[in-house]
């Protein structure tokens, strides 16, 4: 399946800076649609306001969430002026309570979704809440662009960190109009289970599936010799030279990531080449 339809969903445009970019530049390359969700946000939380506070100040944050959508928008068109792809840019305010269904509702019809590091310096609950919103409610593949950094001209070496999952084949399925174009794909399996179904041929039956598709993967078997995997995973991209790295998402609860860490919150901090992830 090609990608037709890319959006990215702007909330600070210096934060996201990177992620327009990014999407602007894959919207050429695959001749798609590139939609700009410009959100401003009312990031005040129901209870906030002790009883009997003047409606006005609910109604000040609010005006300023449409404002702050305005601009966001009149940035974007800016940015795109000109562009040889088609787009559009569409300014929406939000209180943080709606903002789960209204990421899933504009996001759920879109092959890809480009946002920026959810974790980081900078970075508040929301940058969280719309990654895991675009995968877990609009059921969409997720592509993180690090801050600072350019997509490459060329996609040419893809790391797929593969553990058997159903979270990392949804990923490879979605990453297929870029494995297909590449030429290295490196399937990654860190410490691969002794007592599993791919015991005697560790990426095997992932291999045969790519190379119908007309993908020459290779496969590296790593020993966990660092404490993450994660570190281990961003330790082979650099040796390959990887141009883009896809894995699946929170295979462990969300809760869990979040209050102790997993393979997924921490390569979206640590990682300095693109991932595209998928639940």
């Amino acid at each position: 399946m090609a990608f037709r339809t890319i959006t990215t969903i702007l909330t600070d445009p210096d934060l996201n800076a990177s992620a327009l970019k990014a999407a602007m530049d894959l919207a050429r390359r695959e001749d798609a649609h590139l939609d700009v969700l410009c959100l401003g946000l009312d990031r005040t939380q129901p209870g906030f306001y002790y009883a009997g506070a003047n409606a006005m100040v609910v109604q000040d944050n609010l005006t300023q969430a449409r404002e702050d959508s305005t601009r966001l928008e009149a940035f974007a068109r800016e940015m795109l002026q000109g562009a040889d792809f088609n787009w559009s840019a569409t300014g929406i305010s939000a209180q943080m309570v709606a903002l789960n269904g209204l990421v899933a509702h504009r996001t759920r019809f879109s092959d890809l979704v480009v946002l920026s590091r959810p974790y980081g310096q900078g970075r508040g609950h929301d940058c969280e809440a719309i990654t895991e919103a675009a995968m877990f409610d609009g059921d969409v593949p997720v592509l993180i662009q690090p801050d600072d950094t350019d997509l490459p001209e060329q996609i040419n070496t893809v790391l797929v960190a593969w553990n058997e999952s159903n979270e990392a084949l949804r990923a490879v399925r979605a990453a297929l109009p870029l494995l297909q174009r590449a030429e290295n794909v490196n399937i990654a399996i860190v410490d691969p289970p002794q007592h599993g179904p791919e015991r005697s041929d560790p990426g095997g039956s992932l291999s045969q599936m790519l190379s119908r598709h007309g993908v020459r993967p290779e496969v590296s078997v790593l020993s966990k010799t660092m404490p993450r995997v994660c570190d281990v995973l961003t330790r082979h991209a650099g040796d390959i030279d990887a141009d883009l790295i896809v894995m699946g998402a929170y295979g462990h609860s969300r809760f869990r990531e979040s209050i102790l860490g997993g393979a997924t919150r921490n390569m979206l901090e640590l990682s300095q080449v693109p991932v595209l992830m998928a639940h």
